[in-house]
């Protein structure tokens, strides 16, 4: 059997599990939220999740990526819709004064970190391609995002251990961690307008939970 240098029939390289920590931990976020801002029954949107990343993660063994790469783009829009929605419901009930300060809290602080696991899958699943693209190539091409270490010469690289450099998951947490806290870049500059289209709603998102929920909370306390 002749053998292949072409890197986009072998299996990708870049390890899965923390994007399925994440999906995960997203899911498990949404089960701390209270009732009120739950729609339908409690196990409605994990079965959602779950029915579409089990046959993810399969495809991706099989080596069907424009299948895996569908399915992992209609699990990010469940996140993100599903986020939306408890986000609405709770902004709603604001009013009311129903909920809690200890809620609130606790609802504010599930949907800041929610925010930060969602649009970093984002990241992940649209720079340069995505990911399978993304290991096909030499070098980090066609990037959203501009990480420090893009900046560096061969040289610095080399000396920094970072010859071998590509972003992964981990990469684009930290950019939705600062953007969630800075509610702006900090330290890796967006180049595309998509991503500037996302970064946007991240820190919109973020600002809605910090000053009218989070600050709503404490002044009741």
């Amino acid at each position: 059997m002749r053998r292949t240098n072409d890197r986009s029939q072998q299996y990708d390289p870049e390890p899965r599990w923390p994007i399925l920590i994440a999906t995960l931990a997203v899911v498990a976020l949404h089960a701390a939220l209270p009732d009120e801002l739950t729609i339908g029954s409690r196990w409605l949107f994990p079965s959602i999740v779950l029915t579409l990343l089990i046959p993810s993660v399969v495809a991706h063994r099989a080596g069907r990526y424009r299948l895996n790469t569908i399915l992992g783009f209609a699990v990010c829009g469940v996140l993100t819709l599903r986020m939306i929605i408890s986000l609405g419901l709770l902004i709603a009930a604001l009013p009311t004064q129903k909920e809690t300060p200890q809620r609130l809290l606790l609802s504010a602080a599930c949907l800041w970190i929610t925010n930060i696991l969602v649009f970093a899958l984002w990241y992940w699943r649209m720079d340069a391609g995505g990911p399978h693209q993304r290991a096909k190539r030499a070098g980090h091409a066609n990037a959203t995002f501009l990480f420090p270490q893009m900046t560096m010469s061969t040289e610095a690289l080399r000396e920094a251990g970072q010859q071998d450099w590509s972003p992964k998951f981990v990469d684009y947490l930290f950019l939705a961690f600062n953007t969630n806290t800075a509610l702006s870049p900090t330290d890796t500059p967006v180049l595309s307008r998509w991503g500037k289209a996302l970064m946007m709603s991240q820190s919109l998102l973020s600002l809605l939970i910090i000053a009218l929920l989070a600050a709503r909370a404490v002044n009741i306390l």
